[in-house]
């Protein structure tokens, strides 16, 4: 009779065990889902996500107006030296090289042609700079049309100084449009040069007096060259 009611009792006890642990597997898995979610985010700050395409975008090292402005006011190298104290050579390599953005093959062909932050490599130098001319980069036409006129670093050769003096100075450049008018009155280019050459003189607009002053007696001179109907010609062209 005992041995029957104890069989008994273990079958009644058979599900309550059951539901126990069931009840505790639940909760394991259940803590164990939470502790995933919170491990693995999938938004929010701590997710993983994808680089957006502005992080891939190069970063340029100096906005590239301004470096041309230093440039254009033969500055460039004393910023990467004396205020940069030559910490940034690598990216600017790097923009002149790989990007081959013009105003920084124009710098590191310039830091390369004299030994600035880096060993002089000259002739690598002059390379750079022409890729940047031939990228249009006014500066450079100007630069290698007066290494070529003075003999700077190459052999002098004022034939082919001329066309790169007078390209630069097409593209706007005060600075070539100035030179360009005196290596004309010194014979180099052609008569047939004067008028353009005079148009751009008289169209400038110069805040510096002495500047102003230079610009006056460039186009005087030039004009005492060309007949006199066609210095009224250029000038009746002046106001429109």
């Amino acid at each position: 009779m005992k041995a029957q009611y104890g069989l008994l009792l273990l079958c009644l006890s058979l599900p309550v065990l059951a539901a126990e642990g069931m009840d505790t597997v639940t909760d394991e898995v259940n803590t164990t889902v939470k502790e995933t979610a919170v491990a693995a985010p999938s938004s929010g700050p701590l997710a993983q996500r994808e680089p957006e395409n502005d992080e891939l975008r190069a970063v340029p090292l100096y906005e590239e107006y301004e470096l041309i402005e230093w440039i254009n006011a033969n500055r460039h190298l004393q910023q990467v030296r004396d205020k940069d104290h030559c910490q940034l050579v690598q990216d600017i390599e790097a923009r002149a090289e790989v990007l081959r953005l013009p105003a920084y093959q124009f710098l590191w062909g310039d830091m390369l042609a004299w030994g600035v932050c880096v060993p002089q490599q000259s002739r690598r130098g002059l390379t750079m700079l022409w890729k940047a001319a031939d990228q249009g980069l006014p500066a450079a036409l100007e630069q290698l049309g007066r290494y070529y006129y003075q003999g700077t670093l190459v052999q002098k050769n004022r034939e082919r100084a001329a066309p790169l003096m007078q390209e630069a100075a097409s593209l706007g450049l005060e600075k070539a449009q100035f030179t360009w008018a005196r290596w004309l009155l010194n014979g180099i280019g052609s008569p047939l040069d004067y008028p353009q050459a005079y148009l751009w003189l008289k169209e400038m607009v110069i805040a510096d007096k002495k500047q102003h002053q230079q610009a006056e007696r460039l186009s005087n001179a030039l004009a005492a060259r060309m007949p006199a109907h066609k210095v009224k010609e250029l000038n009746n062209r002046l106001l429109f």
